[in-house]
């Protein structure tokens, strides 16, 4: 059930939901990102580790090396990164390096999610850096979209 949200965190995450479908049309998990600053879209990306052949470019790290690229700078502090699936461990350290101010997700993850399913990694007291958390915008379109996925690719 999505959570009671404010009208710009929707249309932010109706962008990162059709960066999840380029995803998809290329044979990708559908999982989108973009990174919002001031009010302006500073990166995007979607997952493409397949097309890649690289491991690591998660919806989320190609949205936070786009807006890096931009902005010229490795740092991020006060953007929001809205991404259609809870984050992977991977991705969840990577809003801390990058100083992310806020995420918000969609979708939970069961099996990898590492922000709240299987681990909590961004409230680890240790960390030098606290991201902000919201979760549940647009969940259920969000979970659709990966349900479809792979209900396609089984057939």
């Amino acid at each position: 059930m999505d959570l009671v949200s404010e009208p710009a965190s929707e249309h932010w995450m109706q962008q990162a939901l059709e960066q999840a479908r380029m995803a998809a049309r290329l044979g990708e998990v559908p999982i989108g990102a973009v990174v919002v600053l001031e009010g302006q879209i500073i990166g995007q990306g979607f997952n493409q580790p397949i097309a890649s052949q690289d491991p690591t470019a998660h919806a989320e790290i190609e949205a936070i090396r786009d807006a890096c690229r931009k902005l010229g700078n490795y740092r991020l502090p006060g953007a929001t990164l809205y991404v259609t699936v809870e984050p992977c461990t991977m991705c969840a350290g990577s809003l801390v390096h990058a100083r992310i101010g806020k995420l918000v997700f969609g979708a939970r993850e069961p099996r990898a999610g590492a922000v709240r399913s299987t681990q909590q990694v961004l409230d680890n007291p240790g960390l030098n850096h606290r991201v902000a958390v919201e979760e549940g915008i647009m969940a259920s379109e969000s979970a659709q979209l990966m349900t479809e996925f792979f209900r396609m690719r089984r057939s």
